[in-house]
């Protein structure tokens, strides 16, 4: 069992901080997503339709969950899926490669 050393980091998302818990590991993609959020949430309120932070919030959580569905399940491919062949792929290759380097 591993265990993932936590640090607190500080993000803003439409002009408010928030600190939030996040293994070492996975920053870079945390704050990819908070980039991600607080692109859609400003989106919406700059279309000016909806004014409370809370509704902004609510409406970017559902706009994504659809992407998201829409992407594993409908028109779309497999994330999960994706991201393991990717892996195999790679895998083969670093072997691939490592075999021609016993060559020179």
């Amino acid at each position: 069992m591993s265990v993932k050393k936590s640090n607190a980091l500080d993000v803003t998302i439409l002009d408010r901080e928030f600190r939030v818990a996040c293994p070492d590991d996975e920053k870079a993609e945390l704050l990819e997503a908070v980039g991600y959020l607080d692109k859609k949430m400003r989106e919406i309120r700059n279309a000016g339709k909806i004014a409370s932070t809370e509704r902004i919030a609510i409406m970017a959580a559902l706009n994504i969950a659809h992407e998201l569905l829409t992407t594993k399940l409908g028109g779309g491919f497999d994330m999960g899926d994706y991201k393991r062949r990717m892996q195999s792929m790679q895998t083969t290759i670093e072997e691939a490669l490592a075999d021609q380097n016993k060559l020179f």
